[in-house]
């Protein structure tokens, strides 16, 4: 079980990072972000992030080849949340089959993403509820 309480926002968008670090943030956490999954690895590899919140749409090195790549690193996994602009029920399987547990439409309010982490068991769901 990892220690960490850092997210990982993986977006080619700067303001789906920025916005997403904020909420983040705003819930407790330690949010970063990497503009592409090469990085993204890069990231996992060095700090052992609790969570990244992967958009399915990336440059280059796509969502399934990170999530590949994600299968690979050793010790505690981060938990894997797909970010998807489309309800598609085949990209979800194909991700959860790659390790994507979770998935959140895009875009996301602080309330998607608090009731996300509750249910994964990175927030308490008690105290959020609490804050609005």
């Amino acid at each position: 079980m990892t220690a960490s309480k850092t997210c990982l926002v993986v977006d080619d968008s700067d303001v789906i990072r920025e916005i997403a670090g904020r909420i983040l943030t705003d819930l407790g956490l330690e949010a970063e972000g990497a503009g592409d999954a090469s990085a993204a690895i890069e990231f996992c590899r060095a700090e052992k992030p609790a969570a990244v919140f992967l958009d399915w749409d990336l440059p280059s090195m796509g969502a399934l080849d990170f999530l590949r790549e994600a299968a690979s690193l050793e010790g505690d996994r981060p938990v894997i949340i797909l970010c998807a602009t489309e309800n598609d029920h085949q990209q979800f399987t194909l991700a959860k089959a790659a390790g994507a547990a979770h998935h959140i439409l895009k875009p996301f309010d602080k309330g998607a993403v608090a009731a996300k982490l509750a249910e994964i068991g990175l927030i308490d769901p008690v105290s959020e509820a609490a804050n609005g």
